[in-house]
């Protein structure tokens, strides 16, 4: 579905990305780990295209879209949940939410992807007239994963999630992500929580000072010196 291939970005003429490489395929889980500065957010920039590349290509089912707009690369079935999740305080829940639905011109078929984002979440439906800003960091999460769903990506690409949440929800977070693998949705995960992101993978990248370096399955690479020496303490 997705193919990455050698994309190199720069920072003000500071190399960010070195021929950066990795593919996604309809209906995989792929978590990218590495440390901080690795690269892991800047790629998933480019892919939305925030952040345009020097050189390389993006192909989405096929289709060129290196150096497309954000709204066109939206509309074509990517979604970007950014970290930090940047939802909007001031506005109820439900007004989030229908913000994300502005690909679509259907008032049914907004209703219909509302009542899924209900009861994939209901708590969302109980404080579907409260603002923003007075939700938790969990449910402020949810949100942020709920106005994404709300255009029924193709791909939805999560950039580090569990940021600032509190250890007791970063489990339910991830029991959140796989069953929307079990829905049938194809997931880029960059999350710095590495064990929790590759036992739940398909496969899994490892970048390194804006490189891939390794690649494999999430067990793989969970067994791998590499992930134990440098982020599992072991």
């Amino acid at each position: 579905m997705l193919r990455v291939d050698r994309i190199r970005v720069h920072y003000e003429g500071i190399p960010a990305l070195h021929e950066v490489t990795f593919e996604v395929k309809e209906r995989e889980l792929v978590a990218m780990v590495g440390a901080n500065g690795a690269g892991k957010s800047t790629s998933l920039k480019t892919i939305i295209g925030t952040v345009k590349p020097v050189s390389g290509k993006i192909e989405f089912n096929q289709r060129d879209i290196t150096g497309s707009s954000t709204s066109e690369i939206v509309r074509l079935g990517i979604v970007y949940i950014p970290e930090a999740r940047h939802i909007f305080g001031p506005l109820t829940v439900e007004e989030n939410l229908l913000l994300g639905a502005f690909t679509s011109n259907s008032e049914k078929e907004v209703r219909e992807h509302l009542d899924y984002v209900y009861r994939l979440f209901p708590i969302l439906k109980e404080r579907r007239r409260q603002r923003g800003e007075t939700l938790s960091g969990g449910e402020q999460q949810m949100l942020a994963i709920g106005r994404g769903l709300m255009t029924r990506p193709k791909l939805l690409m999560f950039d580090e999630p569990s940021l600032g949440l509190m250890p007791k929800l970063v489990g339910e977070l991830f029991k959140t992500i796989s069953l929307l693998k079990e829905e049938g949705y194809t997931i880029l995960l960059v999350e710095q929580n590495v064990r929790e992101a590759l036992e739940i993978a398909d496969r899994g990248y490892i970048l390194q000072t804006g490189r891939t370096i390794h690649t494999g399955s999430g067990k793989e690479l969970l067994e791998s010196d590499i992930v134990k020496k440098a982020f599992l303490g072991l």
